[in-house]
């Protein structure tokens, strides 16, 4: 695959470093707690840190999988913290949080895939904050219902999973996934949300610039579509080191535009798209 050369100018963020920036990453230090925002090199963390808002990132900062588009550390994971849901919920409150969003690396030596973690957290963000909304990203627990309907049943609002890429480029970008089960995951999501009779969004996300054609990408919001999915996330996928997959193409902002229309036409609730785009971007606004 052919690297893109260098950032266009759109490709562009300020370097962060204002009051509320530096207050929100001192509270997450005195509370011991990771977020995916400094974990995966995230270029918007000036912009969310100012508007005090952090992706948690749940289960320690070393992931069990090795996505080679992927920042954050591989290897042995660390036992779980039982204090850590109570933290989080605890850093929600104290922020004055009216959306958390709550994350993890991918916890492949937990029988559950660490579910009942993103229940607990869940449970304490509500007893702490109990008007806030709950968003959850989750891996895919290898596909296993049981840890998708442990998830569902716990008090959360938005049921996040990323497919991240097209189907032709797992086997390169995503070794350890596989398409048709993040599609399962979403929709299992989706029918134990029924079944308990309340109202649950389902949200997906996709990096581009990988090489995907865009036939292969429509096919892919028209699969999302088929399992119900709501909520759409498109953004940039950055290099972040030489050590990892090449960027084959920047896309222009007005494809991101152009994009945006054909999944609203397709009937997604809402779509977040633009070269800086990431998973949780504006996630407090994406419900609303």
């Amino acid at each position: 695959m052919l690297a893109a050369r260098r950032h266009p100018e759109w490709i562009k963020v300020r370097a962060p470093g204002s009051a509320q920036y530096l207050e929100t990453k001192a509270l997450l230090r005195e509370l011991k707690l990771h977020t995916v925002c400094e974990e995966a090199c995230c270029p918007n963390i000036g912009e969310c840190f100012f508007h005090r808002v952090a992706t948690f990132m749940l289960m320690g900062d070393v992931c069990t999988r090795n996505c080679p588009y992927c920042a954050v550390a591989h290897g042995k994971a660390k036992p779980l913290d039982p204090e850590e849901p109570m933290r989080v919920a605890r850093a929600a409150a104290r922020l004055k949080l009216a959306h958390v969003v709550v994350t993890s690396v991918d916890r492949d030596d937990l029988a559950d895939g660490g579910a009942a973690h993103f229940a607990a957290t869940a449970r304490a963000i509500k007893s702490l904050a109990p008007a806030a909304r709950v968003e959850v990203l989750v891996p895919d627990f290898k596909g296993v219902a049981a840890s998708v309907d442990t998830v569902v049943n716990a008090p959360i609002d938005v049921y996040n999973h990323n497919v991240e890429t097209v189907p032709s480029l797992y086997r390169t970008a995503r070794p350890g996934g596989r398409y048709e089960r993040s599609l399962a995951v979403l929709e299992r999501a989706r029918r134990e949300a029924a079944r308990l009779g309340r109202p649950l969004f389902t949200k997906t996300g996709i990096m581009l610039g990988l090489g995907e054609k865009r036939g292969e990408l429509l096919a892919v919001l028209r699969d999302l579509r088929a399992v119900e999915c709501d909520i759409l996330t498109l953004g940039q996928y950055l290099r972040p080191t030489k050590e990892h997959l090449p960027v084959a193409r920047y896309l222009a902002p007005q494809e991101f535009d152009e994009l945006k229309e054909a999944a609203l036409a397709l009937g997604f609730r809402h779509v977040e798209s633009g070269p800086l785009v990431r998973s949780s971007y504006h996630a407090w606004k994406q419900v609303n």
